[in-house]
């Protein structure tokens, strides 16, 4: 477990949001950026072993679910390491049937966009090595399609709360949708508390190589 989370303190615009942490006894200030970077050395500990192991347990966890099985459309980002690998999930997918599509990110606006990946050919490499749909290439859906979100993240709490990775796409996409959500990550990305701000979301269930949890958010 990184850090037990005691309290948010106040903080105004421009400056970050700091957090008060405690850890061997001692509190410790703590931004969100420094959050995110203690859990990607966390999450750089992994060894490949442990990575390809953990991804292809919390995909089976996720296969076996009613809300997995009963969708017709899901919506998934292609992953990089250290990501829960979900190019094999985008797979089974295709191989079920389903209608698999993937995010289109506007950085002008922090706006995203959902288009069907029928193949892997059909990305192409964006901003930090990122993969993401070409949009002459692919199909543009209606967000209502989607019956399936999957939701990606850095740190999570069990109530569903998410700490991102600082673009705030997901936030404002989750203000309108309404199919069901889900995030999938590896065990030491669930800690205790995660910072909450007003416009945080939460998603309705958590997937780990070791559990299932339904969120139920205060």
């Amino acid at each position: 477990m990184l850090l037990h989370i005691v309290k948010q303190s106040k903080q105004q615009d421009p400056f970050p949001a700091v957090f008060l942490y405690k850890k061997s006894g001692r509190v410790l200030k703590v931004t969100k950026q420094l959050l995110r970077k203690s859990m990607k050395e966390v999450l750089a500990n992994m060894s490949k072993l442990e990575y390809e192991q953990y991804s292809f347990q919390i995909a089976r966890q996720l296969g076996s679910l009613p809300l997995w099985q009963s969708a017709e459309t899901i919506a998934v980002t292609v992953s990089r390491v250290p990501e829960v690998d979900t190019w094999a999930l985008i797979t089974r997918g295709w191989e079920e049937g389903k209608v698999v599509v993937v995010p289109k990110c506007d950085p002008t606006d922090r706006s995203m966009k959902y288009y069907q990946l029928t193949s892997f050919c059909e990305l192409e490499t964006v901003y930090s090595d990122l993969y993401e749909p070409d949009p002459d290439r692919t199909n543009e859906i209606d967000p209502k399609m989607i019956d399936l979100l999957i939701v990606p993240g850095l740190a999570f709490d069990k109530r569903g709360y998410r700490l991102g990775f600082g673009g705030g796409y997901f936030d404002r996409f989750l203000e309108t949708f309404q199919g069901e959500t889900v995030s999938l990550l590896f065990s030491q990305q669930l800690l205790t508390e995660v910072p909450v701000e007003a416009y945080d979301l939460p998603v309705k269930q958590l997937i780990t190589e070791k559990e299932v949890h339904t969120c139920f958010s205060k």
